[in-house]
């Protein structure tokens, strides 16, 4: 490993060095003390396996056993690719091109550095690390007669545990690490100490792995930019109405609502890449639902109450704003789950004010519900209401923790290196700053959701729920639909969302775009990346329509406008401000319920 002209080595700042162990040391006796006060008598407390990870484990080691030949057969052959690469490394080390045994997956970031490429002992410890890795996943992922769920955690974890012993994550197998200390003095480690240590302290015990400078953001100001004010609002939700672009508007509003499990404002981070401010510019009276940050007092509240106070109430607000009964409406995941939800309300109501449903990476049907479903099952569930029964919510950070971990290599292991390894502070970046503006869930709700949904999969079953009394059936839902879903998603899988979009009884148009549940949402024209596929018509399977789809490259963006605007038609009426209309203005958005937001450190209630 050759250091760069500018890496030569030198020594520790003393004065910098004495700075940073007295913060260490200041941390560490402060944590310490305050576990000791909340865990006086922790001796004699059993292992609880909330997940399940060791029943399924028993489960792979009990079918493992049974067939001793297939263990066999899978030892030996990692053998032999050992035994390649050791030949392999001799001949590359004398000089001679050598294909690699094992080779990273394209746009793996973990191996980016030119030395796990160009350096013999780092290609040999990456290679290494790969063969075992593909090795290992493939044993537990060919090993019969699991059930299914233990097959999926099985999986999963395996591949947790393979991902967090990657060579990339330990200080002196990562040639970037060692030229740091190099460089440093070794500085960079105890500067990644104490970044670990404020990452536990500020969690409250608990590390929460900082993503991104909170403080080079501030909602309002350099993200949530778009104007307009906060119009409405009722103890679950504000609706915000933005400012016109253009002198004439559709005379149908479009409502937009977003999950509550993340905030509406991943719809507005940038004005380049903002849907709120380019449906502004393409002549859209847009309104957007901005969901409370719930507390103790949401713990009743439940899904038929985010509908009652949501987008029904939302489409009486913009009703007397702007006197149009017909209405637009956007569901973004979540909120295209209740969209759906309220669609199947409205039908067995007679209630029509919905003119067309458009539904961003959403479920209707969760047979299929992607790796999400790892973490809920009856034991799970059972486990999750008895913690969000005690707080009457459950909290922001677990529900980050567990997406995140569907992505840890990007969203874990990465910040590990930066903020531990290097020594170095986050770098600042809207999206992950987003990401980690976590929401909390109220307890009522979230178990009806989790059980009624991911579960037992019956919002698609006729009268499978009913919501204010009322059976929910969507077959009888007859508003055009379109459907976005993204080929890559990791947590509304598309062909889950394609099967859904089969359930409702109008007019559907189906698109799949490219890259995943964000970054394939969040694509303006402008940008000139991805692609999309589409197919006229619903046939068959998910395969089926795929097969028979077109490609075209760029955003779905437009497709969606030419498909609205057609629904829309050619009226047009004056520009809509916010507040001059039957409502009063309450607010500059994006309003006050973004604004709050959960601190990893908080006072246990």
């Amino acid at each position: 490993m050759s250091a760069k002209p500018e890496e030569t080595a030198q020594g520790p700042d003393a004065a910098e060095m004495a700075r940073i162990f007295a913060e260490v040391a200041q941390r560490s006796s402060g944590m310490l003390s305050e576990y000791l006060r909340r865990h006086p008598t922790e001796n004699g407390v059993g292992f609880r396996d909330e997940l399940g990870i060791a029943k399924a484990y028993m489960d792979l080691w009990s079918k493992m056993l049974a067939n001793p030949y297939q263990l066999a057969e899978a030892q030996m052959n990692m053998f032999w690719d050992y035994m390649r690469l050791w030949q392999g490394s001799w001949l590359k080390l004398m000089g001679q091109e050598v294909e690699p045994v094992a080779a990273p997956a394209k746009g793996d970031a973990r191996f980016r550095d030119e030395d796990w490429e160009n350096h013999f002992l780092f290609d040999f410890v990456k290679q290494s690390y790969l063969i075992a890795a593909r090795h290992i996943h493939d044993a537990v992922s060919n090993t019969a007669g699991l059930p299914d769920v233990s097959k999926k955690k099985v999986d999963f974890f395996t591949r947790q545990y393979i991902d967090a012993l990657s060579p990339s994550n330990f200080a002196l197998t990562n040639p970037q690490v060692l030229r740091e200390i190099w460089k440093t003095g070794g500085t960079n480690l105890v500067r990644g100490l104490n970044n670990l240590l404020q990452d536990v302290e500020e969690g409250d015990g608990q590390l929460r792995i900082r993503m991104t400078d909170a403080k080079a953001f501030e909602i309002g100001k350099n993200v949530a930019t778009a104007p307009g004010k906060v119009v409405f609002q009722t103890d679950l939700a504000q609706l915000i109405q933005y400012a016109p672009a253009t002198p004439t508007v559709a005379k149908r509003p479009l409502l937009i609502i977003p999950p509550w499990i993340n905030k509406f404002y991943i719809l507005d981070l940038r004005e380049k890449n903002s849907f709120i401010r380019w449906a502004v510019d393409q002549g859209h009276t847009v309104y957007v639902i901005s969901w409370v940050n719930p507390d103790r007092r949401h713990a009743e509240k439940d899904f038929a109450d985010y509908m009652f106070e949501g987008p029904l109430a939302a489409l009486d607000a913009i009703e007397k704003a702007t006197g149009e009964r017909e209405v637009n409406v956007i569901g973004y995941c979540l909120g295209g789950t209740l969209l759906g939800a309220t669609l199947g309300y409205m039908a067995a109501k007679g209630d029509r004010r919905i003119g067309s449903a458009t539904f961003f990476v959403a479920l209707l049907d969760f047979s299929i519900p992607g790796e999400l479903g790892v973490f809920i099952d009856e034991e799970q569930v059972a486990n999750l209401e008895r913690k969000m029964n005690e707080r009457g919510y459950l909290e922001g950070a677990e529900m980050a923790t567990t997406f995140n971990m569907l992505r840890s290599n990007d969203l874990i292991w990465s910040f590990v290196v930066n903020n531990y390894l290097m020594g170095k502070e986050p770098f600042p970046f809207d999206l992950l700053y987003w990401n980690s503006d976590s929401t909390r869930m109220p307890a009522k709700m979230h178990s009806f959701y989790l059980r009624n949904m991911y579960m037992r999969n019956l919002l698609r079953v006729p009268g499978g729920i009913a919501l204010g009394g009322v059976p929910i059936d969507l077959t009888q839902v007859k508003v055009p639909a379109y459907f976005i879903s993204t080929i890559e998603d990791h947590i509304a899988p598309w062909k889950s969302t394609y099967k859904g979009a089969t359930v409702l009884g109008g007019p559907v148009r189906f698109v799949l775009g490219g890259s995943g549940h964000i970054a394939g949402i969040v694509n303006p024209p402008s940008a000139n990346k991805y692609c999309y596929w589409t197919n006229a018509e619903l046939v068959g399977s998910p395969e089926a329509w795929q097969a028979a789809a077109e490609r075209h490259e760029g955003s779905w963006w437009r497709d969606w406008q030419a498909w609205i605007g057609e629904l829309n038609g050619p009226e047009a009426v004056p520009a809509r401000v916010p507040g001059e209309g039957g409502l009063p203005a309450l607010e500059d958005a994006p309003g006050s319920y973004v604004s709050v937001r959960l601190e990893a450190k908080q006072k246990r209630e």
